[in-house]
């Protein structure tokens, strides 16, 4: 499995455990667009600052963002390549089930159609 190499089974865990959330995957496509700051952040949910933090957390802990310190606040970027590495995987999923598919329909369609 050329995709899979490289890449820890825990990595891939808290990879897709992140994106499993939708605060979560609310937050990164806010990141992917802006460069926005914690705090801000958490102005746009009904939740607490630190329940916002801990969401940011997570999402930095499976290296899909970063923070950085500007002054005071802690700004929040996509990590692209971390992004695009998740994509590959579902591709890479979506690719085999397509396969098993077209067979199932091999076995399953009429001959002669």
């Amino acid at each position: 499995m050329v995709v899979l190499r490289n890449t820890s089974e825990e990595s891939l865990n808290q990879l897709f455990r992140a994106l499993a959330d939708g605060t979560r995957r609310d937050i990164l496509e806010r990141s992917l667009t802006e460069t926005p700051c914690v705090s801000a952040l958490a102005a746009r949910y009904e939740m607490s600052f630190a329940a916002v933090q801990k969401h940011v957390a997570v999402l930095e802990r499976a290296g899909l963002i970063q923070k950085r310190a500007c002054g005071r606040e802690q700004l929040v970027s996509t990590n692209h390549a971390r992004l695009q590495r998740a994509s590959e995987l579902l591709d890479y999923f979506e690719s085999i089930w397509r396969r098993r598919m077209a067979q199932l329909d091999d076995v399953l369609l009429p001959k002669g159609r």
